[in-house]
Order: structure tokens, then C-alpha cells, then sequence
């Protein structure tokens, strides 16, 4: 969110986050304890700019934040919600023990491995790839279970294969190219013909040098997707 916090008749707010040209991801209860701005943010949609008005109960009390906020101090807070993720589900389930986890229903496991990859989503588009890394392999980390049917393989393998191709593309940002190509790899393993997979496979060798390798994974995603721009101006780049 972006925010700012106005006291009576004054011109400029007391505390503002709208200097951060990208405001970091703050968390309902520990990051946001304001208890008025947790009422007011559950109620906004994405993009949704608002002003609350705080009565002293629902903001600093009587004893305010001194020297910043008086005592019973009434408050004006305009908000812009930009993002949000609910990570209630994904937290709860982390906080489990490694047994309790194995006997999560698996549709609940993959809903926590699909918002951790939002998370990890998010973070990417930031440029936060280290970030995006570690929510990655925190979904990647829970999708190792055995299934209990060819049906069960099928959903745990496409949310798998989500996740290895965005762990293969933050290595390549990361500038770790043999990581990048490890889980491609293990992409390919799921569907060997994802020309995204094959794709990420043939940059990681090229970074590392690898040549033969790259043009041979490079060739294998252009004959399954031809007129991919990214695939034949990276054939080009190889050659």
C-alpha cells in the first residue's frame, strides 16, 4: 500500500511511505498494527485509493505517540491499496510440523504452492530475485509428496512444472546459469517437449559457454514453437 497519515489541520502528514518509489509487501498484524487501517484495508479492492478517519480508539488511544501523535488524537489516513496476496492458507500450513503437513489434503497443498508462487510472482516483477528464489523453493518443498493416483500425479507434476521454470528463470537472473540449468532439467523431466523449459536450458549453456549443449536445446524449442521471437533471436545470438 501507499499511505499517509494526517493529523488535524495539519499540512503535512506525520508518516508517509509515498517517498519509496516501490513500497515493500507489509503484512496485516506485524507490519500494519494500526487498528483502524487493518479494518480499512480488509474493505478496499486492488487500485482502490480511500481516506479514513480514525477516532483515537481506532488509532493512537489516549495516550498517542508522543512527540509525533497527542494524546486522543483523531487522524486522517489516505490509503492506495496497490497489491495484495492472502497468505493465511500458505502461513498456517507452515507453521504445521512435517507429519501434519503429509496429511494436508493434497488440493489444500497445491493452493499453498500456487500462492507461495504468487508470492515468488510478485517479488519477480519487483526485482526482488532473491526473494522470489526463496518462495519458490518453498513451494517447490512441499510438492514432493506421493500420490495416491495417475490423477493425483498429473495435478502434482503441472504445479511442479510451474515452479521449476520460474526457479530456472530467477537463476538466470541470479547470474547462477548451473542452477538455471539443473531445474530446467528437472522441467524437462515432466514435459520434454516445453519449449519454455528447453528455452531456459539453452540460455543457462550459453552463460556457461556451453555451446553444442545450447544450440542443441535452442534447435529442440524452435522446432516446437518456430516462431517464437525470444527463441530465434537467442539462436542468433548462440550463432
Amino acid at each position: 500500500v501507499k499511505y499517509s497519515g494526517y493529523l488535524e489541520h495539519a499540512d503535512e502528514p506525520f508518516c508517509t511511505n509515498c517517498t519509496t518509489k516501490l513500497p515493500r509487501l507489509m503484512k496485516l498484524g506485524e507490519d500494519i498494527t494500526l487498528r483502524g487501517l487493518e479494518i480499512g484495508l480488509l474493505t478496499m479492492k486492488k487500485g482502490e485509493v480511500a481516506r479514513f478517519v480514525f477516532t483515537p480508539v481506532y488509532a493512537y488511544g489516549q495516550q498517542g505517540c508522543p512527540p509525533l501523535i497527542p494524546p486522543n488524537a483523531t487522524v486522517l489516513f489516505e490509503v492506495e491499496m496497490l497489491d495484495f496476496l492472502d497468505s493465511a492458507d500458505s502461513d498456517a500450513f507452515f507453521a504445521l510440523t512435517a507429519e501434519q503437513q503429509d496429511t494436508f489434503p493434497l488440493q489444500k497443498v497445491l493452493k499453498v504452492a500456487d500462492t507461495e508462487r504468487e508470492f515468488g510472482n510478485y517479488l519477480y516483477r519487483k526485482q526482488c530475485f532473491e526473494g522470489a528464489k526463496e518462495r519458490y523453493k518453498r513451494a517447490y518443498s512441499i510438492l514432493g509428496r506421493s500420490p495416491s493416483s495417475v490423477s493425483e500425479q498429473c495435478q502434482i507434476d503441472a504445479s511442479k512444472l510451474l515452479v521449476l521454470l520460474n526457479l530456472s528463470v530467477t537463476y538466470l537472473k541470479l547470474e547462477h546459469p548451473d542452477r538455471a540449468l539443473m531445474y530446467g532439467e528437472k522441467a524437462l523431466e515432466i514435459d520434454h517437449r516445453n519449449a519454455k523449459a528447453l528455452f531456459r536450458c539453452g540460455q543457462a549453456c550459453l552463460c556457461m559457454t556451453e555451446y553444442k549443449k545450447a544450440r542443441d536445446f535452442l534447435v529442440r524449442a524452435q522446432q516446437i514453437e518456430p516462431f517464437n521471437n525470444d527463441i530465434n533471436n537467442e539462436l542468433k545470438k548462440l550463432a
